[in-house]
């Protein structure tokens, strides 16, 4: 379910979904691998098996309103939208409502997803649906999450399809594909078409190895300094020691103990 938040209080992950339901796929069947992405990542819970219906609930208007001009006009089919407030909460909830729903998910799933722009409108319509990026600032993390085993591997192949290394593990009773490696976080926000939240993750990354790399050479500095603090005070203790034991006898323009013969 996708959601609206104030805009002083917007996660990474809300400015990247505001930034992609702005894109629109290249033709006709990347619309359609964007659409199965996004309606297969709310995984059993949407379709009625006995009344052959998929209701999708959406918070945000925008996402609605693309997804159900899209429905309406391509499939030439009765879609509704209601919109009501969930009990107990004051969000106003989008209600897609799609009947012979066995026929529209056969027609979307005949693409086999061979083209890059459709691996492309597949993975936006994943991330829209159930995907989620932490705040950089605290910590390198993407994943999907989905209640089902076989739609979460077929992420992980496709992202591997286009060298994403995503890993699957099991969290409660959900699915989650992920990756923690920062550049390939930056690469799948860039194949999803999350440009400008890429800047900032990148920006962000920037400041953060500048600052890491600072404190590994103070850090270098200090143990070296501590290394040499303590080689002088050791000279000097070995110093003082000959002194008090043996004294010092002043020849020949030099030190040395007893002399210089």
């Amino acid at each position: 379910m996708i959601k609206i938040v104030n805009e002083e209080s917007k996660t990474f992950s809300s400015k990247i979904k505001e930034e992609i339901i702005k894109c629109s796929g290249e033709n006709i069947q990347c619309m359609y691998a964007e659409l199965l992405g996004f309606i297969l990542s709310y995984g059993e819970s949407c379709l009625n098996t006995n009344t052959d219906i998929i209701k999708l609930d959406i918070e945000n208007d925008e996402l609605a309103k693309k997804y159900f001009t899209f429905l309406r006009k391509t499939f030439n089919i009765n879609v509704e939208l209601m919109s009501g407030n969930i009990v107990n909460r004051k969000k106003l909830i989008h209600t897609i409502i799609l009947k012979e729903a066995s026929n529209i998910l056969a027609i979307l799933s005949s693409n086999n997803l061979g083209d890059i722009c459709c691996k492309r409108a597949y993975l936006r319509g994943a991330f829209l649906g159930g995907g989620s990026v932490s705040d950089p600032e605290k910590g390198y993390h993407l994943e999907f999450v989905s209640s089902n085993s076989e739609y979460a591997h077929n992420i992980q192949t496709v992202m591997a399809e286009i060298n994403l290394e995503a890993k699957v593990v099991m969290r409660k009773n959900n699915y989650v594909v992920y990756l923690k490696d920062g550049s390939q976080i930056v690469d799948l926000l860039n194949i999803i078409g999350a440009h400008i939240a890429l800047m900032d993750f990148e920006n962000i990354r920037i400041v953060k190895e500048v600052r890491n790399n600072i404190n590994r050479l103070v850090n270098c500095e200090i143990a070296n300094l501590s290394k040499t603090v303590s080689a002088a005070v050791k000279q000097i203790e070995d110093i003082m020691y000959i002194q008090d034991t043996k004294g010092w006898s002043i020849r020949c323009g030099c030190l040395h103990p007893e002399g210089c013969f």
